[in-house]
């Protein structure tokens, strides 16, 4: 636990088309909140900014990153690789600035086992149901029914790292969602008390595999 006025590192994960970009996004509208920026060899999206969305890199330099230890996470998804690097996440940190994470559990899992000295707040987000995440995987800039059948496949692997988040929210309602992941980092910082029901989750996540 921090003992200087240090920010807070907060992870959002979640299954392909759950929503977590989304909501970091708005979370990072909120004052001292700023988005970690990753590096990928993924091509970038219509719409997508190099440097403000993400850092585009070819393989091979994302490979040096990687020799060179530069990373504090990175994994592999969808056969493209995506990472964080360690210093500006650090010395945003040591400014007293939270840091969003938008990464998978893999990712989350790496920082997790860092053990680095600042506050850690970690959230897995959930489709309100698996019918709800395929349409939205379909109308997504990729038409390609294949792409979003391959994601729907690979949800029902990821869903169940669940356990493995300090807290589960489902994205049923967008501003809905936002504003409970919020006051339930307020609570956490400020150690209030949290309205969260671990049951309802559990119910909710048995659902979305049976």
């Amino acid at each position: 636990m921090p003992i200087r006025n240090d920010g807070t590192m907060i992870i959002l994960s979640s299954p392909s088309g759950a929503g977590k970009t989304t909501l970091v996004n708005l979370l990072s509208r909120l004052d001292n909140f700023e988005i970690s920026i990753s590096h990928t060899t993924r091509k970038p999206r219509p719409q997508e900014q190099q440097d403000k969305d993400y850092y585009f890199v070819s393989e091979e330099e994302f490979k040096r990153l990687i020799n060179n230890q530069e990373f504090l996470e990175y994994a592999k998804v969808f056969n493209n690789l995506y990472g964080t690097t360690r210093t500006p996440v650090i010395n945003k940190l040591n400014e007293g600035k939270n840091v969003l994470f938008d990464i998978d559990w893999q990712g989350a899992d790496q920082i997790k086992n860092k053990k680095l000295d600042y506050r850690l707040i970690t959230f897995f987000i959930l489709p309100p149901s698996k019918e709800i995440l395929f349409d939205r995987l379909s109308n997504r800039d990729m038409k390609d029914k294949l792409i979003a059948e391959e994601r729907m496949k690979q949800f029902s692997r990821d869903v169940l790292h669940w356990i493995n988040y300090d807290y589960v929210v489902i994205n049923d309602n967008l501003d809905e969602c936002f504003l409970r992941i919020q006051n339930l980092i307020t609570a956490e910082i400020k150690n209030g008390s949290k309205d969260y029901d671990k049951d309802f989750v559990r119910n909710h996540v048995e659902k979305l595999t049976s």
